[in-house]
C-alpha cells in the first residue's frame, strides 16, 4: 500500500494564491518547493544575497525538521541566482549547512519572480 502524501507548510500566504507546498512528503522522500529569502514572520525580503541564503536555508530546514528529515537527509539541491556573481558570496554560506552532506547540486543563473529575490533554493530530501 502506498505511503499518504504528506504536505508541509511554512505559512506563507504564497503557497495557497499559487497552490504549492512548501514541501511533500512521499514514502522516504521529502520534495522542498524552491525557497526565496523572505523571512516569513514580517513578510520581508532582506536586501542582501547573503542574507536571503540564510532565510532560505531556515526556511528550508524548518519545513524538512517539521516532515521528520533534516538538511543532513538532502540528496539534491537546485540553486538560482539572478548574478553569477552571487555564486562566490554564497559558496561559503552554502557549504556551512551542505559541506559535510554534499548533495548533488546545479546552480543555474536567471531571473526570479520578483526583483527584490535575489536567490532561491530547492531540495530534494531521502531517507531509506
Amino acid at each position: 500500500m502506498p505511503s499518504p502524501r504528506k504536505l508541509i507548510s511554512s505559512g506563507s500566504p504564497f503557497e495557497k494564491t499559487a497552490g504549492y507546498s512548501r514541501a511533500v512528503v512521499q514514502g522516504d522522500w521529502c520534495f522542498v518547493s524552491g525557497t526565496t529569502g523572505y523571512d516569513y514572520q514580517t513578510m520581508t525580503m532582506p536586501k542582501t544575497v547573503e542574507e536571503q541564503t540564510r532565510n532560505c536555508l531556515m526556511t528550508i530546514e524548518a519545513a524538512l525538521n517539521g516532515a521528520g528529515f533534516s538538511l543532513k537527509d538532502a540528496v539534491r539541491n537546485r540553486y538560482y541566482v539572478t548574478d553569477a556573481a552571487f555564486a562566490e558570496i554564497v559558496f561559503p554560506i552554502l557549504g556551512e549547512a551542505f559541506g559535510d552532506i554534499r548533495p548533488a547540486a546545479t546552480m543555474v543563473v536567471c531571473d526570479l519572480i520578483r526583483p527584490e529575490m535575489l536567490i532561491e533554493i530547492e531540495v530534494t530530501a531521502f531517507k531509506g
